[in-house]
């Protein structure tokens, strides 16, 4: 039996820091309590002056595989989140080809099973004339984390714009429904109309938030919560970006009592468009980054629980295809080894208390897609475990990046903290001496 003792930790956990011990058995979390003095053998990590957080659940990925993987892989991007002290991830359907039937769904479980260091779920995705495929997932709903709706625009089959396909998947999917939220006819509107301005080769990464901007956020958030209300869905709408849309959410119940609840992404709350004249394509993403105003507002209803979710939207493409003329870039930055150390950098500026960022990136996607035995530092629960040096550095540098595109847009930064050991169902896959792949990731089961 493999057994772990983590030693005089900062016992980071539902909304309390204490100090304490961990024992590991196998996969799961057998006590916790200080001093603890178990029999038998068990290899101690001595913990003095580390954090210890749950593991990092990202309930939005992409990592590309199958059909994309000269962008990434399963493999390498779950290296490098386990490396950003993310122990779950769940994954989005717009592959090559997307996930729209039960097969190929599975067979994205099948890679994650064979590759995966982190614990993994993939959605199930939407097109206009699936929908009955889609239902079937109702058969799955303790090992599927939900449904993915494009009310915006994506790539292949993807955009779901027929009202009565939108109808059919709210009224008859048992499983949370997360959307993508951006009114295409808006976005068409705003490009044609700016495009007529400037001319196209003049467009540039700056006029981004003008194309997608917050009419065509609000307009589509506002419509998918609609359905929701009228047919009693569990949704949850990803990468809220706008002040406008904030009015869409409450903070009256708890979150495990909400039928409708929001995700904000770190790279909304970190960077603005004055960031685009620096870093051009590299911010390039959907829904876009937007005026600092809103990114005011993001962080307000963040601390005041409007918005329920921390998350990376991790969406790699190489350098060559970001280094393209603006219209031909494609969207997205690759960001889930950085993520945590990211939110760890704001809780040492004094934004955002440490149990918060836990509550948020940790317990909420917990609470929220209902996954069994996670998210929480609690016995009997399985061992995802994070420890975190807040004392310690890491640079960003290309050497030391994991993701297979190998850029990211903190390149020459520095963070103010470190991740000592990651921890997945009780093994260590990541620490000082790099990376231990003996061990796989599980499926996530959900509740």
């Amino acid at each position: 039996m493999q057994r772990y003792l983590i030693k005089n930790a900062f016992i980071v956990n539902e909304g309390n820091i204490m100090p304490g011990d961990v024992l590991i058995e196998e996969e799961r979390i057998v006590r916790t309590g200080p001093q603890l003095n178990p029999p038998g053998s068990f290899e101690e990590i001595n913990a003095e002056g580390l954090y210890l957080l749950p593991g990092v659940i990202d309930d939005q990925v992409h990592f590309r595989e199958p059909g994309l993987t000269h962008k990434a892989c399963i493999y390498s991007e779950a290296r490098a989140a386990v490396a950003g002290g993310v122990t779950s991830f769940m994954e989005m359907p717009n592959t090559r080809p997307p996930a729209l039937t039960q097969a190929l769904l599975e067979e994205k479980y099948d890679i994650g099973a064979a590759t995966s260091l982190a614990n993994y779920s993939f959605f199930m995705g939407v097109s206009n004339d699936n929908a009955e495929e889609v239902i079937k997932t109702n058969a799955k709903k303790r090992s599927v984390c939900g449904v993915k709706v494009f009310m915006g625009s994506s790539t292949g089959n993807m955009l779901v714009d027929n009202l009565l396909t939108l109808e059919k998947i709210f009224s008859e999917t048992e499983l949370l429904i997360a959307t993508h939220c951006e009114n295409e006819q808006i976005i068409r509107n705003n490009l044609q109309r700016i495009t007529a301005e400037k001319g196209e080769e003049r467009l540039t990464a700056a006029d981004h938030p003008l194309i997608r901007d917050e009419a065509a956020c609000f307009e589509s958030s506002f419509l998918a919560v609609q359905l929701a209300k009228k047919f009693d869905t569990r949704l949850h709408i990803l990468h809220i970006t706008t002040a406008e849309e904030l009015q869409l959410f409450g903070n009256m119940l708890p979150l495990a009592d909400k039928r409708i609840t929001a995700e904000v992404c770190v790279h909304h709350l970190h960077f603005t468009s004055d960031d685009y004249a620096a870093l051009g394509n590299r911010i390039k993403c959907n829904p876009a980054i937007k005026a600092p105003r809103h990114r005011e507002k993001l962080w307000e209803a963040l601390l005041d629980d409007r918005l329920d979710v921390i998350a990376t939207d991790h969406a790699p493409h190489t350098a060559e295809e970001k280094q393209q003329p603006y219209p031909s870039a494609p969207a997205g930055l690759p960001l889930v080894q950085h993520g945590l150390l990211l939110m760890l950098e704001y809780v040492k500026k004094g934004s955002i208390p440490l149990e918060k960022v836990v509550e948020k990136m940790c317990h909420a996607p917990a609470v929220c897609f209902k996954i069994r035995d996670r998210g929480y530092i609690r016995e009997g629960y399985y061992a995802d475990l994070v420890l975190a040096d807040l004392g310690g550095s890491t640079s960003v540098t290309p050497e030391n990046l994991y993701y297979k595109c190998k850029w990211s847009p903190f390149e020459g930064h520095d963070f103010p903290a470190a991740i000592h050991t990651t921890f997945v169902n009780g093994y260590p896959v990541y620490g000082k001496n790099g990376f231990d792949e003996s061990k796989k990731g599980k499926r996530l089961a959900f509740l």
